[in-house]
């Protein structure tokens, strides 16, 4: 928002196009836009939209908001428009963009991602100016980012990302230096250690055995495999959930709000789930510790839920729901300061993954008091692999790309460890049969402040009017309003017999406001111009323009009918020729 406002005032970018990696972080980025509190902070006015592929992806505001599957999707549509405009281009989480060019040894490999970079790469040549936003610099599968300078990394195998490297301008923020400046939440860790059981793919009985070791060993991810899906994680869930409840009575008690008072600013749970059939195995669990008619307060949001954009946006802006179970969705670019509490049930143990699950509950809330007063707490398995990445997290930079090490075959067999590696949904049709497990011990530990970035640090318009809503909202309730309008003209019409009766009078004044308006449907208007529609539809009467169809195949008949047709002579009870009568003594 800042680079958008100053570059656009300055007359350097004429349109900003932010790129995100998911739908739901569309929605918010365009609402953080037209956030009047945002506003008037960084006292801008710059708007933008929620784009979908259609006609016209700005309709007249200064910029849009995009994905990398909607840029994939029509690459030639969006080079057009920076054809066009000179563009300020924001590729957010820039990290799930692949580099196409062999950095580490690896292989470049056609996938999905790949796929996103090679639509991407037209757009970054052709923008004015670039800004690459990522909370890390290290990719899961050990492959470069996009667009990023690398040099020779520490070790013969590795690269890591330049931060001095010519002509690039870094802005980097340790999270030791937003400790310091209290701008995040320090991390309290709540690691529980567990046993489990299971049957292996040759039907033998396996364990007990512990999560945690000092190493990983053979037994390491089927016993967390079986842990998230048994015993063990509803002891860990119950943990997170009196932890998030308790919170909330506390903060409840310091504003003297009455138990079970709902509010801003309390604390939320935050519930992260190896698969989505898991997911609502959590969900179906927390809903039964709560009372019948707060079931409401706890929801799921994963990709198959018809509403999970929805519920996300619900979670982020309103009191309620106060507990989220999701899978992938929620976990990077959440804007949900509120999240106290996390339940960290997922098998993923790469950085990348684990450091977004973890920021959404460093987020300092405005509403929940004093900066002393709030705490990040993460409950998570005790395994040696969490325990790896929190002293990665410690101790180094994150900027690294590096070939993975080559896979052997082990007690876990490949396909299950790949599943678990890319938390694809579990089937159990092979593989592992997990039996039962339990908790042993939960210990806390708060996240030392880590390593500050060794990096070379840079030298030290016309108003929009306010928007209340996020443009797309504004659009769509506009475009509601439009066709309420035409609607109730049609039903006048009829009623009055001004107009012949039958299912396609609508239609029909749908497309007489069409010419009305230069020819452009209610899909491709901008909001100046259906204000104007607007404006037109109180002052004027659709069927007064019916002859703007002439010559128009599709309403001939129409206008045929219009322009020979006369109300129908009345009887002396007030109904038209041919009515029921009603019956004698009615």
């Amino acid at each position: 928002m800042i680079a958008a406002a100053r570059l656009i005032a300055a007359g350097i970018v004429d349109r900003v196009c932010w790129v995100v990696p998911r739908d739901s972080l569309r929605l918010q980025a365009e609402e953080a836009f037209a956030d009047a509190e945002w506003r008037a902070i960084l006292n801008h006015a710059i708007s933008v939209r929620a784009a979908d592929n259609s006609y016209d992806l700005c309709r007249g505001l200064s910029g849009y908001v995009t994905t990398y599957q909607g840029i994939a999707a029509s690459p030639g549509l969006h080079l057009q428009e920076f054809r066009r405009h000179r563009y300020l281009l924001v590729v957010d989480e820039i990290h799930h963009l692949p580099a196409l060019t062999d950095v580490t040894g690896i292989a470049p490999r056609e996938d999905e991602a790949s796929g996103w970079s090679r639509a991407i790469v037209p757009l970054l040549e052709a923008a004015r100016l670039r800004l690459l936003l990522s909370g890390t610099l290290e990719r899961a599968d050990g492959r470069g980012i996009l667009w990023l300078p690398y040099r020779k990394g520490p070790r013969a195998t590795t690269q890591e990302v330049d931060l001095a490297a010519a002509g690039w301008a870094v802005v980097g923020y340790s999270r030791a230096q937003a400790l310091a400046d209290k701008v995040v939440l320090p991390v309290m860790f709540g690691a529980m250690d567990g046993e489990a059981k299971w049957l292996d793919e040759d039907g033998r009985e396996c364990g007990p055995h512990r999560l945690y070791n000092h190493w990983p060993l053979e037994t390491t991810r089927p016993a967390l495999f079986t842990a998230l899906r048994t015993g063990f994680a509803e002891e860990l869930l119950r943990h997170a959930f009196v932890a998030t409840r308790d919170l909330r009575a506390r903060r409840r008690h310091e504003r003297g709000l009455p138990p079970g008072a709902s509010a801003r600013g309390l604390g939320k749970l935050l519930v992260v789930a190896p698969d989505q059939t898991v997911a609502r195995r959590y969900l179906e669990m927390i809903r039964s510790w709560v009372p019948r008619a707060q079931a409401d307060t706890v929801r799921m949001a994963t990709s198959s839920e018809t509403e999970a954009h929805q519920i996300l946006a619900s979670f982020r802006l309103q009191a309620e729901p106060a507990i989220l179970v999701t899978v992938a969705m929620a976990y990077e670019g959440l804007d949900a300061p509120e999240v106290a509490v996390v339940a960290a049930l997922t098998h993923i143990r790469s950085r990348p993954w684990l450091e977004q699950m973890v920021a959404r509950a460093t987020r300092v809330d405005p509403r929940a008091g004093d900066y002393g007063g709030q705490r990040a707490l993460v409950y998570h398995p005790d395994d040696p692999l969490f325990a790896k990445f929190r002293h990665r997290l410690e101790t180094e930079q994150g900027t690294l790309a590096k070939p993975p090490k080559p896979k052997k075959q082990r007690t876990l067999p490949l396909w299950l460890q790949e599943k678990l590696a890319e938390q694809e949904d579990d089937k159990e049709e092979r593989g592992i049969v997990p039996l039962e497990s339990n908790a042993l011990a939960l210990r806390f530990a708060l996240l030392k402040p880590g390593p500050d970035l060794a990096m070379r640090r840079p030298e030290n318009e016309e108003p929009q009017g306010e928007l209340l809503d996020p443009p797309s909202v504004i659009e769509r309730r506009l475009r509601a309003r439009v066709g309420e309008m035409v609607a109730t003209q049609a039903v006048e019409d009829e009623i009055a017999r001004q107009a012949p009766r039958g299912p396609g009078l609508y239609h029909s004044y749908n497309a007489v406001l069409k010419r009305v308006m230069g020819n452009r449907s209610r899909a491709e208007m901008t909001i100046a111009e259906l204000e104007a529609s607007l404006g037109w539809l109180e002052r004027h009467r659709l069927s007064d323009h019916v002859d703007l169809l002439e010559g128009d195949p599709k309403y001939a008949w129409t206008v045929r009918q219009r322009r020979g047709w006369k109300p129908p002579v009345g009887r002396a009870d007030g109904k038209p020729r041919g009515a029921p009568r009603a019956p004698a003594g009615e």
